[in-house]
């Protein structure tokens, strides 16, 4: 439950004569209103108030719910009264939406000072300290407080508010919080009773009309005391909670990001000396890459030199190496340099790009293309399988594993990654996609608008290393860890 569940939960329970013990000595509602009568009849003849038409009576079918028998249900109507409307003749302190901090429910510090000649003609509501302002427009219907302080000029409301005075026999904080509970708040809200299209207000009718539990005066100032004891109380326990659903909701995050730059760091499985180590599988590597060259079905490619201490970001086990991409690739080729023209139906040619990869590295669709299209775009390299799929704008830093062998080439903003026999591929795929590999990538994006990495940026890049069985047990331990993250993920 929310903090703000809680405080509703509270409000109704205060609504319903459930948050404080009846007392029989403090009389009854039904007395009250006696008092309240009398008092509206003496403004009346004083001029102070206007006569109104009587409301109708409560019918039991009307009640929400039920109250305790010293209570009654009256109308709105029946215990507030506003001071009425005028032009703006002198210098005015103006109230509207803007004015309230719907959080706290207070006026803000800062006031808004309206000389006449530039207020419109139009007639705004009279506010005297002490009164509620209630906004009516649905959108807004929190942005409501009590004048608790006196503004420099004589304040005027915005007519979005609806201004209430209570009679004497009425605590008006009482019935503040009334209006900030759920019962009113759907009342208020409900199509019958919020009217307009863009901006849905209840009415005056509709308002004064609305259904009030009154208790007796006593009972009232209980309610509003404990209702005051509790609300800081309430407060703190929605900070923690929004807290902890915060840290819920971050957790399997966090776990993976930490689980991945254990990996990185050789922390996540122990190190194992009968698996060698990775210079041994460098040597192997290279044996590998000359055979390739030899046979010429690999260019012969300048390495690019070895990684230097200033840019190894953690330490590695003394079994690891670090390793430019390029170095450790067998070929490293980027996209041609435009955009393909796409087909709708299935060619057998299909192009990959930054919109067939999620964030998990899984590629999700396929974009076809022309067989022409696709013997172009293969010139220099044909996709297969377990080739890594890499983007570099866009959403870059995503890394997808070519599951099989068809008709692949590259669309527009990604590379081609094609690695020895003697790594493994989904390590490599994990190493490319952690955040921090990602971390390093964006500092060195380039461009104003669509931002990319460089080619050469890519290639340069230093990755650590560990032996082969070692990445393979690296890998499996992962899968496992990174599915049980899943697990904890909350639901929407």
């Amino acid at each position: 439950m929310t903090g703000k569940e809680l405080w509703g939960s509270i409000l109704q329970k205060a609504m319903e004569g459930k948050l404080v013990p009846q007392r029989k000595e403090e009389g009854t509602a039904a007395e009250l209103l006696k008092e309240i009568r009398k008092e509206k009849a003496k403004l009346v003849k004083e001029g102070k108030l206007k006569k109104t038409k009587p409301l109708p009576a409560v019918r039991e079918e009307e009640k929400p719910f039920d109250i305790p028998d010293s209570w009654e249900w009256v109308r709105l109507r029946d215990i507030v009264y506003n001071h009425g409307q005028k032009k703006p003749t002198e210098k005015f302190s103006y109230i509207d939406i803007g004015s309230i901090d719907n959080t706290s429910q207070k006026l803000n510090d800062s006031e808004k000072i309206i000389m006449p000649e530039k207020a419109p003609s139009r007639a705004r509501r009279i506010v005297q300290l002490g009164d509620i302002l209630y906004a009516t427009v649905r959108p807004y219907l929190h942005n409501m407080c009590i004048v608790d302080k006196t503004l420099s000029y004589p304040p005027i409301a915005s007519t979005g508010f609806a201004v209430m005075a209570t009679f004497e026999g009425v605590e008006r904080k009482y019935l503040f919080y009334f209006l900030l509970s759920p019962a009113f708040d759907s009342y208020a809200n409900s199509n019958q009773n919020a009217k307009g299209v863009a901006y849905p207000a209840i009415n005056d009718k509709a308002l004064y009309n609305a259904l009030i539990p009154l208790p007796p005066l006593f009972e009232q100032h209980r309610i509003v005391e404990k209702l005051e004891i509790l609300k800081p109380l309430v407060d703190a326990y929605g900070q923690t909670a929004e807290e902890l659903d915060e840290l819920n909701r971050k957790f399997p995050g966090d776990l993976k990001k930490s689980l991945l730059q254990q990996a990185m760091e050789g922390k996540l499985v122990s190190q194992r000396k009968e698996e060698g180590t990775a210079a041994d599988l460098l040597k192997e590597i290279r044996k590998e890459r000359a055979k390739l060259v030899k046979e010429g079905k690999l260019k012969k490619a300048k390495p690019l030199p070895a990684v230097s201490e200033e840019e190894k970001p953690f330490d590695i086990p003394d079994s690891w190496e670090w390793v430019r991409l390029k170095n450790l690739c067998q070929t490293i080729v980027d996209c041609p340099h435009s955009t393909p023209k796409y087909l709708k139906e299935d060619t057998g040619f299909a192009a990959i790009d930054t919109n067939c990869i999620n964030a998990n590295g899984e590629i999700i669709g396929l974009r076809y293309v022309s067989e022409d299209t696709y013997y172009n775009r293969t010139v220099r390299l044909v996709p297969k399988k377990d080739d890594i799929v890499f983007t570099r704008e866009g959403s870059f830093g995503r890394a997808a594993i070519i599951p099989y062998d068809g008709n692949f080439c590259l669309g527009q903003r990604v590379m081609l990654l094609r690695l020895p026999s003697k790594i493994d591929v989904l390590f490599i795929k994990m190493i490319l996609m952690a955040p921090e590999t990602i971390n390093r990538l964006t500092r060195k994006q380039k461009g104003l608008g669509a931002k990319h990495i460089n080619v050469s940026d890519v290639c340069n890049l230093a990755l650590p290393l560990p032996p082969l069985f070692e990445q393979q047990r690296i890998v499996r331990q992962l899968e496992s860890l990174l599915a049980l993250c899943d697990k904890l993920q909350p639901e929407d």
